[in-house]
C-alpha cells in the first residue's frame, strides 16, 4: 500500500488522529482542532477528525461532548455571520476509534481497522498517556511549594511513583507465535511511547512525507528521571517524567545521522525525504484528571497554579483548551513553516506558553542537554529558557551525549518492536495483501 504525497492547500478532506480524547488535554486537543480548521482552512476542505477511546461508552459519551461544543462554535460563528454555521457544520466530521495503548493486540487491532480502510492520514496526535502515580507525599509538596511554588508546579517531585508497575501479559489467553517467555512491559512506558511507537509503525503505510507525527510530552521531562539503561523506566521514582524524557529524546534525534539506522527500519526502509516528520509538544502546567486526586485538591492545585502564572511562569497555562495550542499548531501550522523553522534553527520542543493574563501562545522549550534546537548557543526567538534550580546550559559535550543517548534509545526501542512484531504476527489487511507487523 503505498499513499502519494498530499499538499494541505490541494486536499478537500485532512483526516488527523488523536489519542486519549475522553477528557483533559486529548479532549480538548479535539475542541481546538474542530475552532482553528474552521476558521484557518480553505471553506473547500474539511476535517475528519478520528479520535480514540478506551470503551465505547467512553467513546459515545466523547462524540456527545464533541457535538456539543461543535454546536457552540457554529452558535458563536452565526451571531457574527447569519446562516454560516450551514457552511460550517458540513466542514466537520467526527469519529471514535477505540484502542488501549497497554494493550499491544489493542493497538494492532485499530491498526488494521485502518489499514483496511486505506485512508490517508495527514496528523497523529500520540496525547493518551498514565501518569502512573499512587498518592502524593504531602510533606514534601509543602516544603517545595513554599520554597519555590513555581519550580513545585513545574518540576514537581512529590508525587509517589508506582514503581516498577507491569502492563498486563499481552498474550494472555490469545496464544502466541512464539511459545519463548513473553517479556515485562511497563504499564507507564507501554502506555505513553511504545504503544504509540508500534501504532506509527504499522500506521506508515497511511503516511507520506507531508504527513506529522506529533509527540505530547510534558515541561518536567527532566534527565534525572531517565536513565538508558533502564529504559522503560521499571526503577524509576519518576516514570511518567522518565517515558517522556523518553519521547524527548526519540523525536528530537529522529532525523540526526547517529539514529539514521533504526530510523530507516522504523519507516520501512523509506529514506529521509519521503518519511513523516516527527515534532514533540507540551502543554505546559494544566489541570487534568490524569493526578487522580480528590476533588479538594485538585481545587487547590488550580488555585496554585494560577498563582505561579501570576509569579510570572510562563508555562501555567491552567486549562486544557490553552495547552492545546501547541499541540493544535502542530497539526495544522502550514505545509512548510514547521520544517522550515527547524531547518534553520535546529530541531525542538514546541510548549504551550501565556502570559499573567493567561493569553496563550507556543514557544520553544529549551531542554536540558540539547539547548532550544541542538544549537550552542542559539535562542530562537519566542522562546523560553529553563527556570529550574541547578539548571545547567546545554554544551558541546552535553549535545553529543544527548545525540549518543539518543541512538540508544532508538536501537532499543526498535529491537523491542521487531521482538514483539515476531509475537504478535502479521496486521492482516484483506484476503490479498497483509502489512508485515
Amino acid at each position: 500500500m503505498e499513499v502519494q504525497p498530499h499538499q494541505a492547500e490541494d486536499k478537500t478532506t485532512v483526516t488527523v488522529l488523536v489519542t486519549g480524547a475522553n477528557s483533559g488535554l486529548g479532549f480538548s486537543i479535539c475542541c481546538r482542532l474542530i475552532d482553528e480548521f474552521l476558521f484557518t482552512r480553505p471553506q473547500s476542505q474539511s476535517l475528519h477528525l478520528l479520535f480514540s477511546t478506551r470503551d465505547t461508552k467512553k467513546g459515545d459519551s466523547t462524540l456527545r461532548r464533541l457535538n456539543a461544543h461543535l454546536q457552540k462554535t457554529l452558535k458563536e460563528a452565526n451571531a457574527s455571520t447569519p446562516g454560516i454555521s450551514l457552511l460550517l457544520e458540513a466542514r466537520i466530521k467526527l469519529e471514535n476509534v477505540l484502542v488501549d495503548l497497554t494493550r499491544l493486540l489493542s493497538v494492532k487491532a485499530l491498526a488494521k481497522q485502518l489499514l483496511t480502510r486505506g485512508q490517508h492520514l495527514d496528523a497523529v496526535v500520540w496525547n493518551a498517556g498514565i501518569a502512573g502515580w499512587m498518592g502524593i507525599d504531602y510533606l514534601a509538596a509543602a516544603r517545595e511549594v513554599l520554597t519555590s511554588v513555581v519550580q513545585a508546579t513545574t518540576y514537581p517531585h512529590f508525587m509517589i511513583c508506582d514503581v516498577g508497575a507491569l502492563a498486563k501479559p499481552q498474550l494472555s489467553g490469545h496464544g502466541s507465535v512464539h511459545t519463548f517467555p513473553e517479556p515485562a512491559l511497563g504499564k507507564v512506558f507501554t502506555a505513553n511511547v511504545f504503544g504509540h511507537y508500534m501504532l506509527t509503525h504499522w500506521l506508515a503505510p497511511l503516511m507520506d512525507a507531508g504527513s506529522r507525527v506529533v509527540w505530547v510530552s510534558s515541561p518536567s521531562a527532566l534527565p534525572e528521571a531517565f536513565e538508558v539503561e533502564d529504559l522503560q523506566g521499571l526503577g524509576a521514582k519518576m516514570a511518567y517524567e522518565s517515558s517522556k524524557r523518553v519521547t524527548d529524546l526519540m523525536v528530537l534525534t529522529s532525523e540526526g545521522e547517529a539514529s539514521r539506522e533504526s530510523t530507516r527500519t522504523f519507516w520501512g526502509g523509506r529514506e529521509e525525504g519521503p518519511r513523516p516528520r516527527m515534532y514533540v509538544t507540551h502543554p505546559g502546567v494544566i489541570t487534568t484528571s490524569i493526578a487522580d486526586i480528590s476533588w479538594i485538591l485538585t481545587l487547590g492545585m488550580i488555585a496554585i497554579t494560577y498563582l505561579a502564572r501570576w509569579l510570572g511562569s510562563p508555562w501555567h497555562c491552567v486549562s486544557a483548551y490553552k495547552g492545546a495550542v501547541s499541540a493544535t499548531y502542530a497539526v495544522l501550522a502550514p505545509p512548510d513553516q514547521l520544517p522550515e523553522l527547524e531547518e534553520r534553527e535546529g530541531k525542538g520542543k514546541w510548549g504551550s506558553a501565556c502570559d499573567v493574563f493567561g493569553h496563550e501562545r507556543v514557544a520553544r522549550t529549551e531542554i536540558e542537554g540539547w539547548g532550544y534546537g541542538g544549537e550552542l548557543g542559539a535562542r530562537p526567538s519566542g522562546s523560553v529558557p529553563y527556570s529550574r534550580t541547578g539548571h545547567k546550559e546545554a554544551t558541546r559535550e552535553s549535545r553529543e551525549e544527548f545525540e549518543e543517548t539518543g541512538r540508544k534509545v532508538w536501537r532499543e526501542m526498535e529491537e523491542m518492536r521487531v521482538e514483539w512484531e515476531k509475537r504478535l504476527g502479521k496486521v492482516e489487511v484483506d484476503s490479498a495483501s497483509s502489512v508485515d507487523a
